[in-house]
């Protein structure tokens, strides 16, 4: 079969490798764009659902074709086959819309779903229901350019960066599969010590933590994945024992540091509910001033300029950490940030290597992962 994932666009490398490292056939990554189209079979994409860590969306792919009007993407969607949808189940298209068109999202989606419906028409004989709240099947339509993409969600609208333990949220979280990403970038395993040094409500240590001892991201999801009101719910629960049997409880050397208390207490009650709060050690300290022995690795998601004012308190935030960190990280540093101008320029002053540099749309927001050596 083949299907597509979205993600957070500047991460297709890391992605292809998790689906490569499942089983899947990666045959196209669409670099900056958020995509990856790959081969594989039903159980794959009921595990990617369930196990993949940087993946926000696993997408059956029906269709991509190159267009110019309105009326291509209507033929395009009412020449695919819509038979298998159930009579008595409803229908939503989630449209999206990236380039300039003559047109909005709310035509492409009113367009799509009124082909969907005239394509069940001639080959069931009757007129399929259109839930918008809550459908039983949801249809991606993506104009992305000149190219229309429609697929079979899988996932549902709650996307896979909804993990269910997360109960504190921070005012600027971290997505948790850009996190994973992070770790991923960082070359970290359990065998190696972890800081995160403006650690926030724990986002990446918990994605570590959770990546260490092999407990599936989705384990505490509270929303039904979509594949199941097709596929039923056989392939999840197969896909379910095999993953527990994998998870462990090995210990780990993972330290937070955050500078607020009520952040320190929120990352406590995530960790809790993610299962790995053993294994964490929060601490309520300044990231200027490591009081630490040495960690092999720090990865951290710093105050950007949309969080704090005054471009000042940055310099000296970041200048500080970098600063301090060199007596006491080893091996790497990995930090994520709109403000690269000031990180590029405190980490040359300070005497890192810069790595790499890896451009990530967070959001609406443009951000650089760097990955710094001492």
């Amino acid at each position: 079969m083949q299907f597509y994932a979205t993600l957070s666009p500047g991460l297709e490398e890391v992605a292809a490798k998790e689906i490569e490292s499942l089983s899947g056939k990666v045959t196209e990554v669409r670099e900056g764009r958020g995509r990856i189209f790959f081969e594989g079979d039903l159980k794959l994409m009921a595990k990617l659902n369930y196990v993949a860590r940087t993946l926000e969306r696993i997408m059956i792919l029906l269709a991509v074709e190159k267009f110019e009007t309105l009326d291509d993407i209507y033929r395009i969607v009412k020449d695919l086959d819509f038979s298998w949808i159930k009579p008595n189940q409803s229908f939503a298209i989630r449209p999206l819309r990236a380039g300039e068109h003559d047109f909005t999202s709310l035509d492409v989606g009113r367009v799509a779903g009124q082909a969907v419906i005239d394509s069940y028409m001639e080959s069931k004989g009757v007129r399929l229901r259109v839930d918008l709240d809550e459908p039983d099947v949801i249809i991606r339509v993506d104009v992305i350019f000149n190219e229309v993409y429609v697929g079979i969600d899988t996932t549902g609208d709650e996307s896979l960066h909804r993990r269910g333990y997360r109960v504190y949220d921070h005012p600027a979280p971290l997505n948790p599969t850009i996190a994973s990403a992070l770790v991923m970038l960082s070359d970290w395993n359990p065998k190696k010590s972890l800081l995160d040094p403006m650690c926030g409500s724990g986002t990446i240590l918990i994605e570590a933590a959770m990546m260490g001892r092999n407990i599936p991201p989705q384990k505490f999801r509270k929303v039904n994945f979509l594949f199941t009101n097709i596929y039923g719910e056989d392939l999840l629960e197969e896909v379910r024992r095999e993953a527990e049997r994998y998870e462990s409880d090995v210990k780990m050397r993972l330290i937070g540091i955050e500078k607020f208390r009520k952040h320190i207490k929120g990352g406590i009650l995530n960790a809790k509910a993610a299962g790995v709060y053993d294994t964490i050690d929060f601490i309520q300290a300044d990231a200027t001033k490591l009081c630490l022995k040495e960690v092999d690795i720090a990865i951290t998601n710093p105050p950007y300029g949309l969080r704090i004012a005054k471009k000042g308190i940055i310099e000296r935030l970041y200048d500080g950490f970098l600063r301090s960190a060199k007596d006491v990280v080893n091996e790497k540093i990995v930090i994520i940030t709109a403000e690269d101008r000031i990180l590029r320029d405190k980490a040359m002053k300070n005497d890192y290597t810069i790595d790499r540099e890896i451009w990530v749309k967070y959001g609406g927001l443009d951000t650089k992962v760097f990955i710094l050596k001492p």
